[in-house]
């Protein structure tokens, strides 16, 4: 983000005059949501400061801290004792999405009660991301973090991906049963050095549980760079 964050997290840059994370507790708590648990690490007092208890936002908040920054598949280890035997809505601090998706996505894991549900979207480029496969009835089969053409290749020789479509886009927020720690607890580095959530969401399918898809509509966006953040303050005065 350049010099975005040389003062702030990237989650408490602001769209539409709040944070992306309050956007992000806002959704949730019009989804139902009364308690979270905010992982913080890099310049985590202004999210603190922000925030506080959460009684301003009707959430109550809790925060850990994750003092060393080993990957997306290690952070919510931290947040397992909040959690105890309930099921869980997990979401990247830097993921705006239209609200309404937050109770569509609870409706879908109360209908199905799987293992886990992973949230996903049309047109974008899988290869920034992650690419996710489904069977017919949109349960996951298979997921490629940053696939290389190859890999995407090899998927549609394999009957994963359409040949022509650009396959669906892992779009970072999911809804969990406690038994993801099982697979976090257990996971390897990837090549990047880095554990990786994804690849506890492989594992899981691999062992015979049921991951299932949800198309998220509406907006969506990655507030991953300083030209994404500028078209969303653009798209807020149009």
């Amino acid at each position: 983000m350049k010099g975005l964050t040389n003062d702030v997290p990237k989650p408490m840059l602001r769209v539409r005059g709040r944070p992306v994370l309050e956007h992000i507790l806002t959704g949730l708590r019009s989804a139902g949501v009364t308690e979270a648990c905010l992982i913080v690490g890099y310049r985590g007092e202004p999210i603190r400061q922000h925030f506080g208890d959460g009684t301003a936002l009707g959430v109550g908040l809790a925060y850990v801290v994750q003092a060393v920054q080993d990957g997306t598949g290690k952070a919510p280890e931290l947040a397992r004792d909040f959690v105890g035997q309930d099921d869980f809505v997990l979401s990247y601090g830097d993921i705006l999405v239209t609200p309404d998706n937050y109770r569509r996505m609870a409706e879908q894991f109360e209908r199905l009660r799987p293992d886990a549900l992973v949230t996903v979207k049309r047109g974008e480029d899988v290869t920034k991301g992650a690419v996710v496969c489904f069977d017919r009835d949109f349960f996951m089969t298979d997921l490629i973090e940053k696939p290389k053409p190859c890999q995407l290749d090899a998927l549609v020789r394999a009957g994963k991906l359409q040949p022509g479509t650009p396959g669906w886009y892992n779009a970072g927020v999911y809804v969990f049963t406690p038994r993801l720690f099982e697979f976090t607890a257990r996971l390897q580095k990837s090549v990047r050095g880095e554990y990786e959530l994804t690849d506890a969401l492989t594992e899981m399918v691999r062992s015979g549980l049921r991951v299932c898809g949800l198309e998220l509509l509406g907006h969506w966006a990655d507030v991953r760079d300083p030209e994404v953040l500028a078209e969303l303050q653009e798209r807020s005065h149009t």
